[in-house]
């Protein structure tokens, strides 16, 4: 059998030991975006109400916008040479959001739920930001500046979208 550590050892400059809180805080981001990206897709299959076509479209476009920067996520651990998530065990162990298995949420809920779930995926980046930074390893802290605003951005229209009158 080959040497797994061997198989998978990724050439970088970066310290090995710096990189695996980087990696660390990488792999909570993406199991809380593989977390989020199911919920919005939920609430997208079971939204109901008069808003219905407004708020089934806003979120599967988040949806597909928080599905579209997983496997970046995911290179940039290999990039430093440490491991990703490889099961949904995986990330039900490390996603920091909570599930919602109710049978039916109200669609202001929803937009609540949601609103909130991508705050504390900012604050996910932010210890990404902060972790990167420590390590030297500018090209994460670069690409999450992106992920954060886009995670902002979705908090704010959820936010437009629940407002009364």
């Amino acid at each position: 059998m080959a040497d797994t550590k061997a198989a998978l050892a990724t050439p970088t400059d970066l310290n090995r030991n710096d990189t695996k809180s980087v990696a660390e805080a990488l792999n909570s981001a993406l199991a809380d975006c593989f977390a989020l990206y199911f919920k919005t897709k939920n609430f997208h299959w079971h939204v109901s109400g008069p808003h219905f076509r407004d708020y089934h479209l806003l979120l599967d476009d988040q949806a597909a916008q928080i599905y579209g920067i997983t496997d970046a996520i995911a290179e940039r651990v290999r990039k430093t040479g440490n491991v990703t998530l490889r099961s949904i065990g995986d990330i039900a162990r490390r996603q920091t959001l909570k599930d919602n298995d109710q049978d039916f949420v109200a669609p202001g809920d929803m937009l609540a739920e949601l609103r909130d779930d991508n705050l504390k995926l900012v604050e996910s980046f932010r210890a990404v930001k902060q972790a990167a930074e420590d390590a030297g390893d500018n090209a994460t802290s670069g690409i999450v500046d992106e992920w954060t605003d886009q995670a902002e951005e979705r908090a704010w229209f959820l936010f437009e979208a629940s407002r009364k009158g």
